[in-house]
């Protein structure tokens, strides 16, 4: 099975800051910010897996051991033309976590609230790590990827998680999934990726991820700029 372990030598400051609601705090202190990310890379554990399994384009099944029937209709449009599925799971560990947690339960809600920004940016850059390498080994292959997308984008519904997780076997990375569909550790990352070899469909890059290109909340603060209107 794959895995990939993605070095991370810095936290992006500015998605850091986008996740911390101050992408536009000008007067906010840098040292706090660098201080956050310093310590976040002390922390961090990223590693990720995936599996490719065949895709029934017709019927919108995943053909995973317990295949996947996609009932959303965004996400079913997304992987149109797509001939296999990379269904992968990334974390960074729960050892930021618990940092993150102490930091609340000594009432140091700054740092806690910065560690937090920058666990985020920091499993979104593995994400971004996983998917690049996911399409760097499929085009040798012939086949093109997809923005990846994953459970609770759009209408996807977030109770497929478990089965996602379990289809990317997860467990191998330690990654568990809660009854109400919350990941565990709450620092990690679900998706699939639709592998095509139509080169003509639209591919973005990593970074261009299909978070914001479907999710309805325009006043969110982690709302790509870039996909604001």
């Amino acid at each position: 099975m794959p895995f990939y372990h993605p070095m991370i030598r810095e936290i992006d400051e500015k998605e850091m800051r986008r996740y911390a609601g101050l992408a536009r705090a000008k007067d906010f202190p840098d040292n706090l910010i660098k201080e956050a990310c310093e310590e976040a890379l002390l922390l961090i554990q990223p590693k990720g897996i995936w599996q490719i399994y065949g895709y029934d384009d017709r019927n919108q099944i995943i053909l995973s051991p317990t295949p996947l029937k996609l009932k959303s209709q965004p996400l079913i449009e997304h992987l149109q033309g797509s001939v296999q599925i990379a269904v992968m799971a990334v974390t960074i560990g729960a050892e930021l976590e618990g940092s993150i947690e102490n930091c609340f339960k000594q009432d140091r809600y700054a740092l806690g609230l910065l560690l937090d920004a920058a666990a985020t940016a920091a499993v979104e850059q593995t994400a971004d790590a996983v998917n690049s390498f996911i399409a760097q080994e499929m085009s040798k292959v012939g086949l093109v990827a997809l923005r990846r997308f994953s459970p609770g984008y759009g209408d996807w519904d977030i109770t497929d998680q478990s089965l996602v997780v379990e289809a990317a076997q997860g467990e191998h990375i330690q990654l568990s999934v809660t009854e109400s569909c919350m990941l565990v550790p709450r620092k990690s990352v679900t998706a699939v990726i639709g592998l095509t070899p139509h080169e003509e469909r639209l591919i973005l890059p990593a970074s261009e991820t299909a978070t914001c290109l479907y999710c309805e909340q325009e006043n969110c603060a982690s709302r790509k700029e870039n996909h604001r209107k």
